[in-house]
């Protein structure tokens, strides 16, 4: 609905998420004209418009909320004339704050999730930058995880559609093994 509306209004809309992902390719089918693509600070800072051009910016509801700040500064620095629409969801936003916070205490991270969900592989990206020891598993199966006897904390995460039985399960596990 804002992107038809502001494309409506001839405002250029710049989606910030990840290009092909089926969200992002639903949300540009909603705009009058062409929408950007923004996944990255270099395509942001890549970015040309004109003074006079009104700019619309939403985000993909599962993208990483700190580096959709970031490139909305980009475009705040530029001086453009821009709406910026914060459309990550809330669970998302606090699901990725809470994971930053454990990893940034953990000796070894776990992220479960599907290989295919965005919002999993964008908690493994923000636990690996505070955790090197970071492993990304979809099931208990998966976890081949080589701890040291100095590791004290081990942090898990999941991604919002993992079932709770797998994650109950690498739970217990780790609390057995660890």
């Amino acid at each position: 609905n804002i992107v038809q509306k502001e494309s409506a209004l001839g405002k250029k809309i710049v989606i910030v998420g990840n290009p092909g992902h089926p969200e992002v390719e639903g949300i540009k089918g909603w705009c009058a004209g062409k929408a950007f693509i923004i996944e990255t600070i270099q395509e942001a800072e890549a970015f040309t418009a004109t003074k006079k051009e009104q700019i619309c910016i939403v985000s993909q509801t599962t993208f990483n909320y700190n580096k959709f700040k970031d490139i909305v500064e980009i475009f705040e620095k530029k001086g453009y004339d821009i709406n910026v629409v914060n459309t990550i969801c809330n669970a998302t936003q606090e699901r990725q704050t809470e994971a930053k916070e454990i990893a940034v205490q953990a000796d070894a991270m776990i992220v479960i999730g599907g290989t295919h969900s965005s919002n999993s592989r964008k908690l493994f990206e923000i636990c690996q930058k505070e955790c090197d020891n970071t492993h990304f598993i979809q099931t208990l199966d998966d976890l081949n995880l080589e701890v040291p006897k100095s590791v004290r904390l081990v942090g898990i995460t999941a991604g919002a559609s993992t079932p709770n039985n797998i994650i109950e399960e690498v739970q217990n596990y780790v609390r057995l093994n660890f």
